[in-house]
């Protein structure tokens, strides 16, 4: 059943161009959030937090290009499984994060170098197999909104802009 058909009469569903800006606004925001936390509230991000917050620029410049593309067929199947991409490397990056903060104290990896030293210093494969280990710093809960830290905020964001996103690119209906 087409798309237009189950949309009650007189209104027409969000374009997949309007969506998609949608999206890359969603991930601007989340952005800018970031930014705030750390230059006014002083939040300095943990090396799973940078990875995240490169996967949500990924994820906009995704969404931000579909939009401007505005594809038909095919190719808005390929903006879907883009989309699933950066947000599942996201989600990855998150649900590693959301585990180190749930263990135990004690089970809790010892802090290590930060991004910049182990990027700078290591092959790009072993700083981020040292990354995605994560360290004490990874741990630590900073910030949280109604009882949640950021890692589960920001897993929440990757699984529904991905979903969604993906789902409305590969339909891709006019």
């Amino acid at each position: 059943m087409p798309v237009a058909s189950v949309v009650p009469s007189g209104r027409r569903p969000v374009s997949p161009r309007l969506f998609n800006m949608l999206g890359f606004l969603a991930c601007l925001l989340s952005l800018l959030f970031a930014v705030y936390l750390q230059m006014f509230e002083h939040i300095e991000p943990c090396p799973l937090c940078i990875l995240q917050r490169i996967a949500i620029f990924a994820l906009g410049i995704v969404f931000v290009v579909a939009a401007l593309h505005d594809p038909h067929g095919w190719g808005s199947r390929i903006y879907a499984l883009l989309i699933l991409l950066a947000a599942g490397a996201g989600a990855g990056v998150a649900g590693r994060q959301v585990w180190l903060q749930s263990l135990p104290a004690d089970q809790v990896p010892a802090c290590g170098p930060g991004f910049d030293y182990l990027v700078e210093n290591f092959p790009l494969l072993e700083a981020l197999g040292t990354i995605m280990r994560g360290s004490g710093d990874c741990a630590k809960i900073d910030w949280t909104l109604f009882g949640f830290a950021m890692p589960v905020w920001t897993l929440a964001l990757f699984s529904a802009l991905g979903l969604v996103g993906a789902v409305r690119n590969w339909m891709g209906t006019r």
